[in-house]
């Protein structure tokens, strides 16, 4: 068997410079929906959960709601009360503590919600009133179908945008290094970009340009208040996650965008099978400063992307999981353990702050 450490040691465990940051590796923790926010505010198991990996090169947190219409899922945490600012402190406290650097990713899940998960005054909003077929988990009632989501107004549009700069002032607020904007995964801002979803007929839907219009004018705002260098976007072009229909002008798309908001700090890309992804990727990559790849990567297939050039930082989600100090255990050459799937989403320290790290 060939050393590990040898193979890797080469660009995986390099330093590397990220906007305000000097980053001691190119190993980024991947944001990971976990559900442990219990009343969507941020709590003290959450701050060890995320001490416990701050040897990451750059911890991205789960993704936050940046106003209760977002809040879809049971159990996520938000970001636009005063309470869950002062509750996120405890993490980047720790985080900073440890020796770690953490970005706020803000995540709007638009239709992708049930109000089970949801305060009573919260609506389920979209860019248009189309349902997306599957079904999620309440606490309340379990499985449920996904509802029909309201058609958002243009005051809604503005409201939303307004929400994700305030959200990542606050994220700010509360000690986060930085924000990533989740524009992947069929969550509101894709929703946007895929005609599927989005049917509008004013300036915010029809051609390329204007689908895009809402993920730049909330990233234009967002920058503008907490500066380009302090903020990132997350990318899953070609993923049907989340129902996301197939169109034909995805590259088009996702090309548009990356000559719009390539003065932000990193594009964060979920790897596709899709045979067309590689162009895409490519444009992306070329425009952006930095790209962080993402997308069921092992060491070894990292390790080769960055060789490669096909990124400069890497992104792990379930290695994460159950091994906390995943940078130590690359460059040592250690075997990585494996995470129970069972208590991915279930409350509580089990499946969640209980791996142990290296010896």
């Amino acid at each position: 068997m060939p050393d590990r450490r040898r193979i890797l040691s080469v660009m995986l465990l390099t330093s590397f410079r990220l906007g305000r940051l000097e980053l001691p590796s190119r190993i980024v923790m991947s944001p990971m929906t976990r559900s442990r926010a219990i009343g969507h505010q941020p709590n003290s198991v959450m701050s060890e959960y995320y001490a416990q990996r701050a040897s990451a090169a750059l911890v991205i947190a789960e993704g936050i709601a940046p106003s209760p219409n977002g809040l879809g899922y049971a159990r996520i945490p938000g970001l636009y009360s005063g309470e869950q600012v002062e509750g996120w402190r405890l993490t980047t406290q720790a985080v900073h503590a440890a020796g770690g650097r953490i970005f706020a990713q803000l995540m709007h899940t638009g239709r992708i919600a049930h109000p089970e998960n949801m305060p009573p005054t919260a609506r389920i909003v979209a860019p248009s009133a189309v349902q997306a077929e599957g079904q999620m988990w309440t606490d309340a009632k379990q499985m449920q179908p996904f509802p029909m989501p309201e058609g958002m107004s243009e005051a809604d549009v503005r409201a939303a945008r307004d929400e994700f700069v305030v959200a990542a002032k606050n994220a700010i607020a509360a000690g986060f290094d930085g924000v990533e904007l989740h524009g992947a995964n069929g969550y509101l801002l894709e929703q946007f970009l895929n005609p599927g979803t989005n049917r509008r007929t004013d300036a915010y839907g029809g051609s390329v340009e204007r689908r895009a219009r809402f993920v730049v004018e909330v990233a234009e705002a967002t920058a503008k208040e907490i500066g380009h260098d302090r903020l990132g976007i997350r990318f899953s072009p070609y993923n049907p996650f989340n129902d996301m229909p197939a169109y034909d002008e995805v590259d088009a798309q996702y090309r548009h965008l990356a000559t719009a908001l390539k003065d932000l700090a990193y594009v964060h890309v979920v790897g596709s099978a899709h045979p067309a992804f590689a162009r895409t990727a490519d444009a992306l990559r070329e425009r952006f400063g930095v790209f962080i790849l993402n997308g069921n990567l092992s060491p070894e297939t990292a390790e080769k992307a960055l060789v490669e050039k096909r990124a400069d930082l890497v992104s792990f989600a379930r290695l994460f999981i159950a091994n906390p100090d995943l940078p130590r255990r690359i460059a040592a050459g250690a075997p990585l353990a494996e995470p129970d799937p069972t208590t991915f989403y279930t409350p509580g320290p089990k499946g969640y702050t209980d791996y142990p790290p290296l010896g």
